[in-house]
């Protein structure tokens, strides 16, 4: 029997990443969601649709089968069958992106797709609602979450480190607006589900949060 991991938490938290390397050690498969809103895109942009037409975009994202796999330790994005890797990293593909992952009837396709997946496979996914509503039966529920100084020192440091210049007051300022608009949005909003373990990294190394989790999960099975 299958197995699926959610990981919940607020912007700069570190999902994504303790996702992955829990992911490549339990040898389950990281559900990278961002990639399937892109594969998404990718296909709207093939059928010619208008960014800014909510009915069309409604209308093609019916016919979409996407899923994920992995081939010699790759993930691959799978577009109706076709591998499409290379094709959806685009500035094109971005911009579509951000405008059809705003359309309730994408989002409710995406998900129906994200847990056909969850039943058929081994995996775990991180992002606002995974827990509470794209994965709610989820054998193993997590909430990370850091201080909002500690998130914006870890941003701030990441962006000095490739030269960018940067404001650490900018960076922890749009975080706590991020977390606003997060929590208090319509659609799925941004909380902890009833049956998470909160998981608070503000003094804890990537390392040990990856190894904090992987023992939960073990402990319920996976």
């Amino acid at each position: 029997m299958s197995y699926s991991i959610a990981i919940d938490g607020p912007a700069g938290a570190g999902k994504s990443t303790i996702a992955k390397m829990i992911a490549r050690q339990l040898g389950c498969i990281y559900v990278d969601t961002g990639a399937m809103y892109r594969a998404m895109a990718l296909l709207m942009l093939r059928k010619g649709v208008d960014a800014r037409d909510s009915a069309a975009i409604s209308e093609a994202c019916r016919e979409a089968d996407i899923s994920i796999r992995y081939e010699n330790e790759e993930q691959v994005v799978l577009l109706n069958g076709e591998n499409v890797n290379g094709l959806i990293r685009t500035e094109s593909v971005g911009n579509m992106a951000s405008s059809s992952s705003k359309n309730p009837d994408v989002r409710i396709k995406l998900v129906e797709l994200q847990r056909k997946l969850a039943q058929s496979s081994d995996v775990i996914m991180d992002g606002r609602d995974i827990g509470t509503c794209v994965l709610p039966n989820a054998t193993v529920k997590i909430y990370l979450t850091a201080s909002v100084d500690v998130r914006a020192k870890r941003r701030f440091d990441e962006l000095t480190a490739k030269g960018e210049p940067c404001s650490y007051e900018e960076i922890a300022a749009d975080i706590e607006k991020r977390d606003h608009q997060d929590m208090t949005r319509e659609i799925s909003p941004l909380k902890q589900a009833e049956d998470a373990l909160l998981v608070d990294t503000s003094d804890m190394t990537i390392d040990e949060v990856a190894a904090a989790i992987i023992d939960i999960c073990r402990q319920r099975g996976c």
